[in-house]
């Protein structure tokens, strides 16, 4: 009975859920911790395991190593305020997806701190020689209710091993870890090109301490707006892939300075497009976002002119160049995401500012919209969008409640939540797919095929001259009037939002 061991009057009160072999190995640990001269006191100080929650009726009234299982997930609360608990322990690293969301979203009604046990991967990967030593405070992506999305690394490194692969906005978030990806898969030669030369050296310099010579690697500082200097570029090194990340992506900023929304975005894939085409380039693939859907701002419906280019290109059939563009949600820790600007609030005393009470976003990882994109470029046979099931979107106001809770603090009470409205040419939600698009399943089962609407070829190439020369001349009036022609979908956020708005009250009174 092990549970004799004494705790000092200070250890935290803890709840451990999971009765199983995860929960035997962390208790024993904490056991022979606080018995150990070494270790004993700071423990003490972090654990007092004093119940055990299960879902297995069977284990109802057993012990694990003299702690005994009281209850079940439902009676969390039940048990929080009968042994006085101050933390949680989730013990059960088997448990992905929505059941181990569930899970976290019934420890964070509690308002207790809540740390977390690995996945079994990273458990038996880590480097720490103990369990204890791994329990963490919970991430935010594991917060999305979906297991992390796996990739074919077959297809991928049969896709990039040997071929001369160049990466537009190589620097920026996405454009940074494609070219990470990228550089695994033994490519020939990487060129990574970005306008802002700070990005572009970090990657270069990282990229450099992780393969020294074994990769051929080429940096430029160079504007996709500068159609010649893109051609250089294409003669110079002739890439055989390219993945076109350079864009503005601000939705705020891009509404008060449109133009370069159209400028870099608008032209700037084009220019990159076209000269791929020219330049009989394997495999074009544009990253595309959610809010070119439907668009109700300068910023989505410039990035769904950039779909349309792609789409435009594609059905041509001109050389050899394969077009593809995949489409994904809000990233998670990308510059410009909420959780870094959440972060910085509460490290700093501050409220937390959220637009709307009702703001709904998707989410995914970093690494996960990068091997979207890679996975995508390997299967794609030209002018398909990929679109990744990304599960269930999330609020803003319970991913900043959830965040401060992870932080120790009580929302409302040590932080305060601050709704400050919604921002130029926001959305209440994001959608990723378009009426038209339909979809069509792919050999991963959480990626499809959105089967674009033809373009009327001179229509679209007229307009995009209209939008180009009133770009140039820096018209806002009349560029922002082509860029509704060049996308009907386009509306005003102040139409789309009061339509979601009466949906949510709608349901919400069906409540």
């Amino acid at each position: 009975m092990e549970a004799e061991v004494k705790f000092s009057e200070s250890a935290k009160r803890t709840m451990i859920i999971g009765g199983g072999s995860a929960c035997k190995m962390l208790l024993r640990e904490i056991f022979n911790a606080q018995k150990s001269p070494y270790t004993g006191d700071k423990i003490s100080a972090q654990f007092n395991p004093l119940c055990i929650i299960d879902n297995a009726p069977e284990k109802l009234g057993t012990d694990v190593l003299g702690v005994k299982i009281v209850g079940t997930p439902e009676e969390i609360p039940k048990f929080i305020k009968e042994y006085d608990i101050e933390q949680l322990i989730l013990a059960i690293p088997s448990l992905t997806g929505e059941k181990r969301k569930q899970l976290i979203d019934i420890c964070n009604d509690t308002k207790l701190p809540l740390k977390i046990v690995p996945f079994i991967g990273n458990l038996i990967l880590n480097d720490s020689s103990t369990l204890l030593g791994q329990v963490r405070d919970i991430k935010v992506e594991e917060l999305l209710g979906r297991d992390p999305i796996k990739f074919d690394n077959k297809d991928i490194r049969e896709f990039i091993s040997g071929k001369v692969c160049m990466v537009t906005g190589g620097g920026g978030s996405i454009g940074s870890e494609l070219v990470r990806q990228i550089a695994k898969y033994k490519p020939k030669k990487v060129i990574i090109v970005d306008i802002y030369e700070n990005n572009a050296y970090e990657i270069q310099q990282e990229l450099i301490m992780d393969y020294g010579d074994e990769l051929d690697l080429v940096t430029l500082i160079a504007s996709v707006r500068d159609y010649f200097r893109m051609n250089q570029i294409f003669e110079k090194y002739k890439p055989q892939i390219v993945f076109h990340a350079a864009a503005h992506k601000h939705v705020p900023l891009m509404e008060v300075s449109p133009m370069e929304a159209i400028k870099n975005n608008v032209i700037g894939t084009f220019n990159v497009a076209s000269l791929a085409q020219f330049h009989d380039v394997e495999k074009f693939v544009m990253i595309s976002t959610d809010k070119a859907v439907n668009p109700t701002n300068a910023m989505g419906a410039s990035k769904r002119c950039c779909e349309m280019i792609v789409q435009y290109l594609s059905q041509q059939h001109e050389g050899r160049t394969e077009f593809v563009t995949t489409r994904f949600g809000n990233v998670l820790g990308s510059n410009g995401s909420v959780i870094p600007l959440f972060k910085k609030q509460i490290e700093q005393g501050k409220p937390v500012t959220v637009t709307h009470e009702d703001i709904i976003r998707y989410f995914m990882t970093i690494p996960e919209a990068v091997s979207l994109v890679m996975e995508a470029a390997a299967i794609a046979k030209g002018g398909e969008i990929f679109v990744l099931d990304m599960g269930q979107p999330v609020k803003i106001v319970t991913l900043a409640e959830n965040l401060i809770r992870m932080y120790g603090k009580v929302p409302y009470k040590d932080v305060p939540i601050v709704f400050t409205g919604l921002r130029p040419g926001e959305k209440i939600k994001e959608e990723l797919l378009m009426m038209e698009e339909g979809l069509q399943k792919t050999s991963n089962k959480l990626i499809f095929i959105g089967k674009q609407i033809d373009i009327e070829e001179e229509c679209f190439a007229e307009h995009l001259k209209n939008l180009r020369d009133a770009a140039q001349l820096n018209n806002e009036a009349v560029a922002i009037r082509a860029l509704h022609e060049m996308v009907p979908t386009f509306i005003t956020p102040e139409e789309y939002n009061n339509k979601e708005l009466q949906t949510i009250c709608g349901s919400s009174d069906k409540k």
